[in-house]
């Protein structure tokens, strides 16, 4: 998959950077048969990749309707499945849906596939403090303001943010970054190009007008960092991205663990950060 993304050239640091996007472009496709990536882990991770809370099938429901009229199909068969995780199965993204419960945001039900360092399990349930906290500065600098963005979302607007981060993986489901983070010494600085992989999230949100829950949707795209070779200007706008990071964004995307590599191969391709 390439990214048809590139949120490294936007910013360099966290940022909400929700944008408007008209509703005919909330879902981008690009995958054959979504079906056949997600209904294995489904099967053998179910725990790992799904999960619901009691009471959010009404908000599952009106969610799937919403993917359904997206892709003017009608609804897929009942196979007994939750409503979440048969839309879900049909589109490349990831589905969370978020409902107001005793006062906070929180995650009432979750398809997650191709989730980045987190499972279903272990953040079903959590309001949006609890969801970001593991996020270097976001309690103190953002919280106020993504709480009051949901608060004020309209059902007719489709908001829309991308991130990005270097991984040496390039598996769509990772579940867990210390198998990943542990094998970095293995890699040859010289094969730094092939070896590591740009992970690019495109998030949106809707409101539900009907339960007034909000769904967020996760689309990720992969491609290896030596596809930035192919293009001068991607290359020096990434490579000043990767110097001038914000510390925030270096600290929880831990940057560090891959500067070596990444400038190694910067350096390969003609590009070097700026310090």
């Amino acid at each position: 998959m390439t990214p048809h993304h590139r949120p490294w050239e936007e910013a360099a640091e966290f940022i909400i950077g929700l944008k408007p996007i008209p509703v005919e472009a909330w879902l981008e496709g690009g995958e054959a048969d979504p079906a056949a990536r997600k209904d294995p882990l489904y099967v053998a991770r179910r725990a790992l990749v799904w999960a619901e809370a009691e009471g959010s099938r009404p908000a599952q429901a009106e969610a799937a309707a919403l993917v359904d009229a997206a892709l003017g199909l009608a609804p897929p068969a009942d196979e007994g499945l939750p409503p979440l995780f048969a839309a879900a199965r049909r589109i490349s993204d990831d589905l969370c849906l978020m409902e107001k419960r005793d006062g906070q945001w929180r995650l009432t039900a979750l398809s997650l596939s191709a989730g980045s360092f987190f499972t279903a399990e272990a953040v079903i349930g959590r309001s949006l403090a609890e969801l970001h906290a593991p996020v270097t500065g976001f309690a103190e600098r953002l919280l106020v303001r993504v709480q009051r963005i949901f608060e004020g979302l309209r059902p007719e607007l489709v908001l829309e943010r991308r991130n990005w981060t270097v991984l040496n993986c390039a598996e769509l489901h990772t579940p867990s970054a210390a198998p990943i983070r542990a094998s970095i010494g293995e890699i040859d600085p010289a094969d730094a190009g092939r070896a590591l992989t740009l992970r690019v999230e495109r998030q949106t949100l809707r409101r539900l007008p009907q339960t007034g829950a909000v769904l967020f949707t996760i689309r990720v795209w992969l491609a290896p960092l030596e596809s930035l070779a192919d293009d001068p200007v991607r290359l020096d706008a990434f490579a000043h991205a990767w110097g001038t990071a914000h510390p925030d964004l270096r600290a929880y995307k831990r940057f560090d663990l891959y500067d070596e590599l990444v400038e190694g191969f910067l350096a390969r391709a003609g590009a070097n950060p700026p310090r």
